[in-house]
């Protein structure tokens, strides 16, 4: 097939790199321009990007596909079908229309549930015991187009979201092969009922609250690991990135260490913490911090 690939970040190249060695065509690779990263904030280029030149394809970055040259420019390609995934831009109804059969996307949840920005993060927050990629023919509504294909994964008690996005990323990579391999199967408009939304994550969001119960903090916890990491604050000030806990059946006052083994109050219950990040550190485990740094009981955290 003649195939227009369009996404950004890692998740997205492994779906590239599996229709490159496929055998596709791929007549255009649609990525983010690149952006200002690091401390010299030197443009970088993204993944999907960096694997496409690798191969010798022709890279486009555009900052919008609503002008009538970026959409000609994509009409002019004569693509059988635009392979989508995390790209980042709205597709304007011409662009969607443009391919032969249309812009497939390969989104991260077992739609309609989770549908938008965040879909791996927030359904480790909403504590679900699974989910899945859905591939779908992409319409003008947010992740509302008809579905292709259904795969479900499961999301365990200690399943992080770092874990989770490489687990879906080889699922998704696989099937879009397997389904670009042979004629599309029918579409399957979305049910009504269980539709919810996965709005982005705010840098906010990753603060801890020791007001609230364990269970719920132990999952924002593996929801925000490893980036952009829940954190909060030692007594001196500085920030402690939590990458790991353990649910304990203690309780105090909410933020304090119960122990010197890095158990600490929340609202309800308590967390053991197991692997932790100082600012310019690398990750550590709970005894490795408290080798070099005493966190006694009585302790308040914030």
């Amino acid at each position: 097939m003649r195939i227009i690939f369009m996404g950004t970040p890692d998740f997205a190249a492994l779906a590239l790199g599996a229709l490159i060695t496929a055998g596709h065509e791929l007549v255009a690779v649609y990525s983010q321009p690149p952006r200002p990263a690091g401390r010299g904030q030197d443009l970088r280029k993204s993944p999907v990007q960096l694997l496409a030149e690798s191969h010798g394809l022709e890279v486009r970055t555009p900052v919008s596909l609503k002008t009538a040259e970026a959409r000609a420019d994509f009409a002019a390609l004569n693509a059988d079908v635009a392979v989508v995934a995390a790209y980042g831009l709205i597709l304007p109804p011409a662009v969607l229309v443009a391919p032969r059969l249309g812009c497939l996307n390969i989104h991260a949840s077992l739609l309609p549930r989770w549908r938008g920005a965040a879909p791996i993060q927030r359904a480790i927050l909403a504590g679900d015991a699974r989910t899945g990629i859905t591939i779908m023919q992409m319409d003008t509504g947010l992740d509302t187009g008809a579905m292709l294909q259904r795969e479900a994964l499961p999301i365990s008690a200690k399943t992080t979201a770092g874990e989770l996005h490489d687990a879906l990323a080889e699922m998704g990579a696989r099937l879009i092969v397997e389904i670009l391999a042979a004629p599309l199967p029918p579409a399957v408009p979305q049910p009504d009922e269980g539709v919810t939304y996965a709005a982005k994550i705010s840098p906010a969001e990753a603060q801890i609250d020791w007001l609230k119960d364990a269970a719920q903090l132990e999952r924002q916890i593996r929801a925000f690991a490893p980036v952009p990491g829940a954190w909060c604050l030692l007594p001196d000030g500085a920030r402690l990135k939590l990458l790991a806990a353990d649910v304990i059946a203690k309780s105090g006052a909410p933020g304090m260490a119960l122990d010197d083994a890095l158990t600490i109050a929340c609202g309800q219950g308590a967390l053991r913490l197991t692997l932790l990040q100082k600012a310019g550190k690398k990750p550590m485990s709970g005894a490795d911090f408290l080798r070099g740094q005493k966190l006694p009981a009585g302790t308040q955290l914030t």
